[in-house]
């Protein structure tokens, strides 16, 4: 999988490369497209490991994700519920959201 296509998928969603956490969660993605198990230990593993990264904790990187989530949720809430692939009745939280954008990106509903 590219990075690249994590990128496009996140500006479909309507975030920006501007905004602190978008580089954050296209890794995250990434390493949840490379690594599925990934998600099972979002705490103990993938956040820490994207923290390493970019020298910061694993609580910046949680919190830069819900906040893009939450960008993706008000900007466009109908492309983030078809790639759930259900209605959702609130915003997802992070680890959700990671999960919601990795298999899009692997099963190709993405579209990209």
């Amino acid at each position: 999988m590219e990075i690249y296509k994590v990128h496009t998928l996140l500006r479909r969603l309507g975030v920006n490369a501007t905004y602190k956490g978008f580089f954050l969660t296209a890794d995250a993605v990434w390493l949840c497209t490379t690594k599925q198990s990934s998600l099972l230990l979002v705490t103990k593993d993938l956040y820490p490991k994207v923290a390493q990264m970019y020298g910061t904790n694993w609580r910046a990187v949680e919190r830069n994700i819900r906040t893009v989530s939450a960008l993706a949720w008000e900007k466009n809430p109908a492309l983030l519920q078809r790639l759930a692939g259900t209605a959702l009745a609130q915003r997802p939280n992070a680890s959700y959201f990671l999960a919601i954008l990795s298999a899009s990106l692997l099963d190709g509903s993405a579209g990209l």
